[in-house]
């Protein structure tokens, strides 16, 4: 998922993303969607949230660690992944180096908080404060909130595994590439089933592929994600009647061709656009989505809007059943400090306003406190650069340089968010230390102003309008409130707040309704054509700002088929400094380390930056 949102970050005290990807609510800081859109939140209960636009599941691509943790044993006795029988093309190496990592850092892999051991029990149910989804169809979700549910709800060929965070196979037992790169043959697990026991085919991917591809579905992502797929783009411009380039090969074998050799295409799969349904259970009408017939570890027993999701074990989970019997959300609301320490909730982030306690050794919380690491997120300002003033990229860079990242990271947020000086995230592949395009430097951003076409005069500046996500009277974050008055005290300008609720002020940024917009983007697969590609190529559905610059276009159609890893990231190295001189965002965070509790019953919980399927692995120790 991608588009990440302050939404949750509100209501849970949590990091959520919208997009999916970010992660789930059970994330301290941000609010991230699986989609990786997010809106961006102020101070609430936990540090400020991103807003993400992609969120599904993220995957590792190109280089996710190498070599999976030995010693890391996931609790719930899934069938071993095999490896792809005989690729002729390999697949893409891990994308994070093999160094040791430290306790919050995702270098090599990841290790569950209140680890196991390997000793798992059944049964039990997990207790969470959650909100509720824009949606449970994964053709549709754009948002960290449904991406979490739907990623345990439904599956697809393959997945983002929480290890090593490689692309690994789901409901395909085996994938075979071609010499060329350009077809991928996947063989389905004989144990995939669906919730109700009925086995999954080849034919139902292709009707689920079909499906997404309708252009009478209006998915908001099917573009971004599968238009590597030879004839998507066909069929969405309604000049084919089907997806040429998937084929049913017999009932367990599915070919994809893809318009070139690409190195991120299978983590592209791991997002919920690609995620099979049953066609039958669709047939039911507009709300067959509220009894899905998925086949994740996980099925939708009940839903009650405003009060409670519960999910229960899938027993004919082809990865093996979860440990537990339930996982309960509770939408009602209510500080989730307060639910924690009264038993009600068995997870929960860590609010700015209690840091200091359950950081403290002589508090009782404080054995429960497990470091989080930042998730792979970057809030920011869009800004239409078809909407005057903001067509002058000069006007761009000047709003950039006129207030102080640091100070309002350090003081405002306390250190719960890391001034963003890049697009591209801390610890993603391809993330480049050396950037910060954008210092504190009032006098130039002044200057700029003065070159700009509009001038310094304020009174010949075209009225500004930042749309953020929000009910009417909610709290502005008090970030953005701080910025506002830099850029009216370093610049003369006046900027007005308009607030709209989540789901269609995400809506309105796909229709690109706003002149500028508070969001964030939570990664759904760890390459950065993720961040790059997908939200600033011209002809991106995922470019919310309109722009384009013909040069960037030329460099990221490069990077797209060169197949070295090194000279793929130089190339995503270029084009980033590029997007950043020409400033179509004002870049606000990036998440930050951050801490979460976790009752001492509950075991092997992950702790993860992307937003993927981590239920079926928690089993509760029993007393």
């Amino acid at each position: 998922m991608r588009w990440t949102t302050l939404l949750i970050l509100t209501i849970l005290g949590l990091l959520v993303v919208a997009c999916f990807p970010g992660d789930s609510p059970d994330q301290p800081a941000s609010q991230i969607s699986q989609t990786n859109e997010t809106p961006d939140s102020g101070a609430g209960q936990a540090p400020e949230p991103t807003a993400v636009e992609s969120s599904a599941p993220a995957n590792m691509q190109e280089s996710s660690a190498a070599n999976s943790q030995s010693d890391v044993q996931p609790t719930a006795a899934p069938a071993p992944a095999e490896s792809p029988r005989s690729p002729v093309v390999e697949p893409p190496a891990p994308i994070f180096s093999q160094e040791a990592p430290s306790q919050a850092e995702y270098v090599g892999g990841t290790r569950p908080a209140n680890s196991g051991n390997g000793m798992a029990t059944d049964g039990g149910t997990l207790r969470l404060l959650f909100a509720d989804p824009p949606t449970f169809d994964p053709h549709l979700a754009e948002d960290n909130i449904s991406g979490l549910l739907v990623n345990e709800i439904f599956g697809g060929l393959v997945n983002i595994e929480p290890f090593n965070f490689s692309v690994a196979l789901d409901l395909a037992e085996r994938w075979e590439i071609s010499p060329d790169g350009t077809q991928y043959t996947f063989t389905i697990h004989p144990n995939a089933k669906f919730h109700d026991g009925t086995p999954v085919t080849a034919q139902d991917v292709k009707w689920s592929i079909e499906r997404v591809a309708n252009p009478e579905l209006v998915s908001p992502v099917v573009d971004q994600y599968l238009n590597d797929i030879v004839g998507v783009q066909a069929r969405l411009d309604e000049a084919a009647s089907e997806v040429s380039g998937v084929q049913v090969v017999d009932d367990q074998t599915i070919r994809f061709t893809i318009d070139a050799p690409k190195a991120y295409f299978l983590a592209k799969l791991t997002y919920p656009t690609g995620f099979v349904l049953d066609q039958d259970n669709v047939a039911i009408g507009d709300n067959w989505f509220e009894t899905p017939n998925g086949t994740g570890p996980f099925r939708l027993d009940e839903y009650t809007i405003g009060e409670t999701i519960l999910l229960g074990r899938n027993e004919y989970y082809h990865l093996g059943p979860p440990h537990l019997d339930e996982v309960e959300m509770i939408l009602s609301g209510g500080s989730s400090m307060i639910l924690f320490e009264n038993d009600e909730i068995d997870v929960t982030g860590v609010g700015l306003a209690d840091l200091e306690r359950v950081l403290d050794p002589s508090d009782a919380l404080n054995p429960l406190v497990h470091p989080y690491p930042a998730r792979f997120t970057t809030s920011y300002i869009g800004l239409n650069v078809d909407e005057p003033p903001l067509e002058d990229p000069k006007f761009r860079k000047a709003l950039n340089l006129a207030f102080d990242r640091d100070q309002i990271a350090s003081v405002v947020y306390e250190g719960a968010v890391r001034p963003a000086k890049t697009i591209i995230p801390p610890r993603f592949p391809s993330y480049n230390p050396d950037l910060n395009p954008y210092p504190y430097d009032p006098e130039e951003a002044r200057r700029l102003l003065a070159e700009s076409s509009y001038g310094a005069d304020p009174d010949s500046i075209p009225r500004l309008i930042l749309s953020i996500s929000g009910s009417l009277g909610a709290a502005v974050p008090l970030g953005l409130e701080v910025i506002l008055q830099s850029w009216e005290q370093e610049l003369g300008l006046q900027v007005e707040i308009q607030q709209t609720e989540w789901a269609t002020f995400l809506e309105d940024v796909n229709q690109e309704r706003y002149q500028m917009f508070s969001l964030g983007w939570g990664a759904d697969y760890p390459d950065p054509e993720n961040f790059l590609d997908l939200l600033f190529h011209s002809d991106s559905d995922g470019n919310r700002t309109n722009y384009s610059n013909p040069e960037v276009d030329a460099v990221l159609e490069q990077a797209r088929v060169e197949q070295d890893v090194t000279r793929r990231f130089e190339l995503y190295n270029q084009v980033e400094e590029m997007i950043l001189e020409d400033a179509p965002w004002v870049l606000l965070w990036n998440d930050e380390d951050w801490y979460f509790l976790i009752k001492p019953h509950v075991k092997d919980y992950y702790l993860l930056p992307l937003t993927i399927p981590k239920f079926r692995y928690i089993h509760l120790e029993q007393s």
